[in-house]
């Protein structure tokens, strides 16, 4: 239908059909002819129609909506297809066991989602039995079966004690199984027993100790271990310490509370850590600064001490120690940093093994010694070791040239600030042998560093 409007305010139609031979009629239904009666006009819709038209307008209005929602659906649908989410709706739900949905939640905790452009990706660390299977093998836990001195009113009084601590095995020559521990759990030992994985023991020895840096190196004689252990211990694998970051998961074992190997896990809690801690050996018990540590939240228990800490690999990058750590804190656990031990450690293990000597065999020096403490040391210019008091008469000492005032700093190459030190280097060696001193005599001009060697004497004589 076209609409044409002229001046006279007449409207014509065109009429429909394509026939035209009705003509043009004016809005009044006039043919253009005049005497042919008007028809009365319809000015409203009927009911009919009024019903059609509100039916139509609800369908049209539930189509669109419907096509609304489908497609936020749709959309919906897509973005967890791009995301990698398995969509399942509230009927499959109603049908999934317990068990299916603790399986279906935890992939999808596992997976990376990409949603809206962002990445975002979990890593959870859970499960560590696998490093344990792998580790738990090189690690030993050791007994140190000692005798503690007391003097009480002149009178020397002694008797057997005993303490727990654990051991990495890190390497083997021709004979020897050689592990590594902190220095505190070997420390004047008469004896030294090592239990392996599968339960069975052997003696120990020691090799080489670092007493500043808490570290030991001890022996096994290979012909002293079953050949069934044999297959079933391993070597530690050694990592990097300089590597690791705060947060970065940790895996602790040891031999916590002498109760046999144990688990537990953490993290980095901080590195570099400087610990100030009391020298036992200085008479006025000053607080000296010692190394740097790894800080974890692993627990580290009495007996843990020379055990194994490490990374979510299985390597060790770190040498437990709860000697620093004490009962006052909880959660705060340190460890000697592998970077800075593995130095010392293959030192100690090109020693020579020591081997206890029967008490009433053992070589004396024949004199009577002070510690020098850090603190005197520095302010009184004098080295740090062992003073002599008084030489006795006779004594291989007196025979060696050493008087009153030298400073024995080193006993066949190996350093001693203390007559503790000292006594249990001596431990080693058998009456009749010679031994080399490394002393300090004073001068007008300083302390002159000296070599003596003395023969050690018998205690009756």
């Amino acid at each position: 239908m076209y609409e044409n409007n002229y001046p006279n305010n007449n409207t014509y139609y065109y009429e429909p059909g394509g026939n035209n031979s009705g003509g043009f009629h004016n809005e009044s239904g006039s043919p253009g002819n005049a005497g042919r009666p008007d028809k009365p006009r319809k000015t409203g819709m009927g009911t009919g129609k009024k019903i059609v038209i509100a039916v139509c307008c609800g369908l049209f209005f539930g189509i669109f909506a419907g096509l609304g929602f489908q497609a936020v659906d749709s959309a919906a649908d897509y973005l967890k297809a791009k995301a990698g989410i398995e969509y399942r709706d509230d009927k499959e739900d109603n049908n999934t066991t317990d068990t299916e949905k603790a399986s279906i939640k935890e992939n999808q905790t596992a997976e990376s989602a990409q949603i809206a452009g962002t990445q975002i990706t979990q890593t959870t660390v859970t499960d560590v039995t696998e490093v344990v299977k792998q580790v738990m093998p090189s690690v030993v836990s050791v007994t140190n079966s000692y005798v503690e001195r007391m003097s009480f009113w002149g009178y020397e009084y002694s008797q057997p004690g005993s303490g727990s601590g654990s051991g990495i095995i890190v390497g083997q020559n021709d004979t020897e199984l050689l592990l590594v521990t902190n220095y505190h759990v070997v420390e004047s030992a008469e004896e030294l027993t090592v239990q392996f994985t599968d339960g069975t023991q052997a003696q120990a020895q020691l090799k080489g100790s670092d007493a500043d840096k808490d570290l030991a190196v001890i022996a096994v004689q290979l012909d002293n271990i079953e050949k069934d252990t044999m297959a079933k211990i391993s070597i530690a694998k050694l990592g990097s310490s300089d590597s690791l970051t705060v947060g970065e998961p940790v895996i602790a074992i040891g031999n916590a509370l002498g109760y046999g190997q144990s688990v537990t896990t953490g993290v980095v809690s901080a590195l570099d850590r400087a610990i100030v801690a009391t020298s036992m050996e200085t008479a006025q018990n000053s607080d000296v600064e010692i190394n740097t540590f790894i800080q974890t939240d692993a627990a580290i228990n009495p007996g843990n001490s020379g055990g194994a800490l490490l990374n979510i690999k299985g390597e060790v990058i770190g040498i437990n120690s709860n000697k620093i750590g004490g009962s006052a804190v909880e959660g705060m656990g340190y460890a000697i940093p592998i970077s800075d031990a593995q130095p010392i450690i293959e030192n100690l293990m090109n020693k020579t093994t020591k081997f206890k000597v029967d008490e009433e065999k053992r070589g004396y020096l024949g004199i009577t010694g002070v510690d020098v403490a850090a603190e005197n040391s520095q302010l009184y210019g004098m080295p740090q070791g062992v003073y002599i008091s008084s030489v006795m008469e006779g004594s291989g000492a007196e025979k060696a040239g050493l008087i009153r005032g030298d400073i024995i700093t080193a006993i066949n190459g190996d350093e001693v600030k203390s007559m503790s030190e000292l006594r249990e280097e001596l431990t080693y060696c058998e009456a009749g042998s010679t031994v080399e001193l490394t002393i300090m005599q004073g001068s007008p001009v300083g302390y002159q560093s000296k070599s003596v060697e003395v023969t050690l004497g018998h205690q009756n004589s």
